[in-house]
């Protein structure tokens, strides 16, 4: 087996990107997930959009406004009379991204303080208002992580956390993406992406944890303690496994979209060695969100979010 090229961002290996790898550095940052959003909900597309909206520093923002038209995210264009200038546009893989932001929105909504006056999520055409449920676009059920199995190849994770990466948890968080700040905890690096996949995917043991990912067990510790301090696992005084508790258990939505999305943004490779089956109809599972009221499926355009209505107005 080829030793992995590490000299650029993304994990490369005989010269081809990681896409695992390359999701979680570019989809796991607190900035980068605020860019998204601000595109999203309020159309934000040129740079001092953001700034205002995030009051990120302009080397910062520009850094990661990069990496997102390098990742074919965003795409540069003039801004209408203003040929000297120009805005960021979402581009078709920059679209595919809604559902992550969705099941991150959801996540927070149940799982953090701040959830309570996050904006709410309507269906159009139902008018139900609440999270989305996941279900699998190839069969049409609603899917949980009981219902399915993790497969990794032998070398994936391996793949997938080698290699140096910009740290989330060492970027300044902003003035409007604190918000992020919780779910950065289980997917702001490789390591605890990785360790709280594998915690979804039924390991418990720290034997097991390590065998997997062949890291020191000081790194491995650190990690599984910083899970447990954030409530996303779980290690009962009397145990010796480690567990998800319910919080770490509403993370399965994000995972399975951005696993989905990896494979998307890098159709170049046949095989990623990480995926999720359906048990219920045994193919990999292909995502989607179900309305929770109607049960129909969900795309971009069927919902909108609305400014939960403030207290004062509520008196």
């Amino acid at each position: 087996m080829a030793a992995p090229d590490t000299s650029a961002g993304s994990l490369t290996v005989s010269g081809v990107t990681n896409p695992v790898a390359a999701t979680f550095d570019l989809l796991g940052d607190r900035l980068t997930l605020t860019i998204l959003r601000h595109a999203f909900v309020h159309r934000a597309r040129r740079f001092n959009q953001w700034m205002e909206r995030t009051g990120a520093p302009p080397a910062m923002l520009t850094a990661r406004l990069n990496a997102l038209v390098d990742a074919g995210v965003l795409v540069r264009a003039p801004q209408p009379g203003a040929a000297e200038r120009h805005e960021y546009r979402l581009t078709a893989l920059g679209l595919a991204t809604w559902e992550i932001l969705v099941c991150v929105w959801a996540w927070q909504r149940e799982w953090t303080a701040e959830g309570a006056v996050l904006p709410e999520l309507v269906h159009v055409e139902c008018g139900h208002r609440g999270p989305p449920m996941l279900m699998c676009r190839g069969c049409g059920r609603t899917v949980t992580t009981h219902d399915t199995a993790v497969e990794l190849s032998e070398d994936a994770l391996w793949h997938i956390t080698s290699g140096r990466r910009r740290s989330s948890r060492g970027s300044a968080a902003t003035s409007d993406d604190a918000q992020f700040e919780e779910i950065m905890q289980a997917i702001g690096d490789r390591w605890s992406a990785s360790v709280t996949g594998l915690a979804l995917a039924g390991v418990r043991r720290f034997g097991e944890f390590r065998d997997a990912l062949r890291m020191s067990p000081t790194t491995l510790t650190e990690r599984l303690s910083r899970l447990c301090d954030a409530g996303i696992m779980a290690r009962p005084e009397d145990a010796a496994e480690y567990r998800l508790t319910p919080r770490g258990r509403g993370l399965f939505g994000v995972f399975a979209f951005l696993l989905a999305w990896a494979e998307l943004a890098h159709p170049e490779v046949s095989e990623t060695g990480l995926r999720i089956r359906h048990l219920g109809c045994g193919e990999v599972l292909a995502p989607a969100l179900r309305c929770r009221g109607c049960e129909a499926r969900l795309g971009r355009t069927d919902v909108r979010f609305e400014p939960m209505p403030s207290l004062d107005s509520l008196r």
